[in-house]
């Protein structure tokens, strides 16, 4: 029965008599025993220490660590420790539950609030050995963004944001990661369009006079006898930043805001909301002017990850969804800054 059909005190069940149809005789005294505990009395049938134990996809109230965000948004967090102890049958699921709530609740997640949380989430499971912690917080951030020419005209885009922190051996590492959505054309399918328009130029004038506007003319009827393909792309980032506040680049807090800008910085061509003809039109231009394979996408965002003073380590995964073909292209990339 849901708890919105529940009016009026709650029975006792130690009582009969409390529920509706039965008879006053007392429940046993058995029944007031403490309730079993079988993740701390039972022994595991198979000795095998576990790497990670925990829950994935609890739903939270979050708050990021970045001004540019300070309202609570929807999330979802994923919390484990280790289980190191052969012997130990199961954790305590529901300590992990209440610490991981109380820290959403109070305020945003800060580096120290995170390295907190972990360290707490270490301690609550002494009994079972337990050494590592790691906590997962997913959500979606909503940035306004203007239309490359029209004034006033801009629409909203949403980014899957991801916050990771890790404790290992008692030392506290945090990790963001992002996706951002692009554009890519094949040089090599823009190169052979060009060949297929310059081709059928020569052809069509070969002998023949020509004027510049005539030259025009025949550019605005046949320039697209072959155009280049091109796809919906989309760049996977994630980057180990340093725990310990501001960096060398002065900035505080997550700085998504400063993420995103660099890597769509990077690819040149970031997916548009609102936009109208002359909006289109530019955004042909940016396209043209960024040829790129899936090689060259990767190693872009690669470079602006390494540029970026507070990087301990960036891995960046890119994806062209070819329309060319049945199948994606994709390349990794991966750096990690001199110790």
């Amino acid at each position: 029965m849901p708890d919105s059909a529940v009016s009026g005190p709650i029975p006792d069940l130690r009582s009969r008599s409390a529920i509706p149809g039965t008879n006053s005789d007392p429940l046993p005294d058995t029944y007031s025993d403490p309730l079993p505990d079988v993740a701390r009395n039972d022994f595991p049938t198979r000795l095998t220490p576990l790497s990670w134990v925990g829950m994935e996809g609890i739903a939270v109230p979050l708050r990021l660590d970045d001004p540019a965000f300070p309202g609570a948004l929807l999330g979802h967090v994923d919390a484990a420790v280790d289980l190191p102890d052969p012997r130990v049958k199961g954790i305590h699921m529901s300590r992990l539950h209440r610490l991981v709530t109380a820290a959403c609740e109070a305020g945003a997640l800060t580096s120290t609030v995170l390295t907190t949380l972990l360290a707490d989430m270490v301690d609550s499971h002494q009994d079972c050995g337990s050494t590592a912690a790691r906590v997962t917080f997913r959500c979606r951030v909503l940035r306004a963004r203007p239309a490359l020419v029209t004034p006033g005209l801009s629409g909203w885009q949403d980014y899957p944001v991801t916050l990771i922190a890790e404790r290992q051996d008692g030392v506290t590492t945090l990790s963001l990661r992002t996706e951002v959505v692009y554009s890519s054309t094949c040089p090599c399918s823009a190169a052979l369009a060009r060949q297929a328009v310059r081709d059928a130029f020569v052809q069509h004038f070969d002998g023949a006079s020509l004027t510049l506007d005539t030259a025009a003319d025949w550019l605005s009827a046949n320039a697209t006898l072959a155009t280049p393909h091109s796809q919906r792309s989309v760049a996977d980032v994630t980057v180990e930043r340093r725990c310990d506040g501001a960096g060398q680049s002065g900035q505080t807090g997550l700085a998504i805001n400063d993420w995103l800008d660099r890597i769509e910085a990077a690819l040149g061509t970031p997916v548009q909301t609102a936009v109208k003809r002359a909006d289109e039109q530019a955004f042909a231009r940016l396209n043209g002017s960024h040829l790129m394979y899936v090689e060259d996408a990767a190693r872009a965002v690669e470079a602006a990850c390494r540029d970026y003073p507070d990087v301990v380590s960036a891995h960046v995964s890119v994806r062209h969804l070819e329309s060319l073909h049945p199948h994606d292209a994709v390349a990794t990339a991966s750096y990690r800054a001199a110790a």
